[in-house]
């Protein structure tokens, strides 16, 4: 079956909005998409990624691009966009415009989330940061993006906490200086992935961003690390919310879709769609499914945690 043929006759049980075409899987909220072009599926602005609809949309990045769009999909993340030849960003920024889509986060690459760590307060370090800020200010003019992920690295054990945090500030405000002429906004991102990574919380990463105090450095929360490192989702959302410029999601355990875990989407989205938020919430997570039946519970699962209105 191929593209086309799947969003017309999806196979999903319940999914019977699916059947009649992108237009008809969800509520207008006229906001993306090329005017007149088609009704956004869902209320909020959700971004799969490379490599999420293979199986259906084949491996040109482009193709997958087109089959995000007519899925109803308004935004794109990649998290290694920086290592994509110059050609292949400006080909994802074109097809992005294209489909009235928006470009979500791609990662500062300073080394890998352990390296050239921030609280070590080595100068050579920040001049790895500050270099690659400079780089991603010419990426994200390609794909008109204006949000990338940054991960101060792993604690400098040797070192006081309150040293290393300064040190991580310290480094953050020069690549804010960077960044901000050009409206550009680097999200922090908390993470679970192993206790030796220095931003671990939600109100951590917040005191950061109001002790950098510049537009350019805000929070990336990321629902299912902060479910991990510390619950409470609602209420950790509402107390950082100033700081918050961006949101990643997969259940928990197992990092899929929602629906495959404990987490309660519906209820989550609903509230982060009744504070207004209007930025993007990545599709940071794997497929539970293989192949075209897997990517198929995907649409579906979004379809259902974002029927909340």
């Amino acid at each position: 079956m191929d593209r086309k043929q799947f969003l017309q006759q999806s196979t999903l049980a319940g999914a019977s909005a699916l059947a009649a075409g992108p237009a008809a899987l969800g509520r207008s909220r006229g906001q993306a998409g090329q005017p007149g072009s088609r009704q956004d599926a869902f209320n909020l602005n959700y971004a799969p990624h490379f490599g999420m609809f293979r199986a259906h949309a084949g491996e040109d990045l482009i193709d997958q691009i087109k089959f995000m769009s007519e899925a109803g999909f308004t935004a794109l993340e990649d998290n290694g966009l920086m290592g994509r030849s110059p050609a292949t960003q400006e080909q994802i920024g074109e097809e992005l415009a294209r489909q009235g889509m928006q470009m979500g986060v791609f990662v500062i690459d300073k080394g890998g989330n352990a390296a050239n760590s921030f609280t070590a307060g080595k100068q050579e370090y920040t001049d790895v940061f500050v270099e690659a800020c400079r780089e991603a200010v010419e990426v994200a003019q390609r794909v008109d993006a204006k949000w990338m992920t940054v991960v101060p690295g792993n604690f400098t054990r040797e070192l006081p906490v309150g040293i290393q945090t300064g040190h991580v500030i310290d480094t953050l405000r020069r690549g804010a200086e960077v960044l901000e002429p050009h409206g550009l906004v680097m999200v922090l991102e908390p993470l679970s992935d192993t206790p030796d990574l220095f931003l671990r919380t939600s109100d951590q990463t917040y005191m950061i961003c109001r002790a950098v105090d510049s537009p350019a450095c805000k929070i990336l929360y990321d629902i299912y690390h902060m479910q991990k490192n510390e619950g409470h989702l609602i209420t950790n959302i509402d107390r950082c919310w100033e700081e918050i410029a961006y949101f990643q999601q997969g259940d928990v355990p197992g990092r899929n879709e929602p629906g495959t875990g404990e987490i309660n989407y519906r209820n989550v989205f609903a509230h982060i769609y009744q504070k207004g938020f209007e930025g993007i919430l990545g599709m940071e997570h794997g497929n539970a499914g293989e192949g075209k039946e897997g990517e198929a519970a995907v649409i579906e699962a979004y379809q259902s945690a974002d029927n909340f209105r």
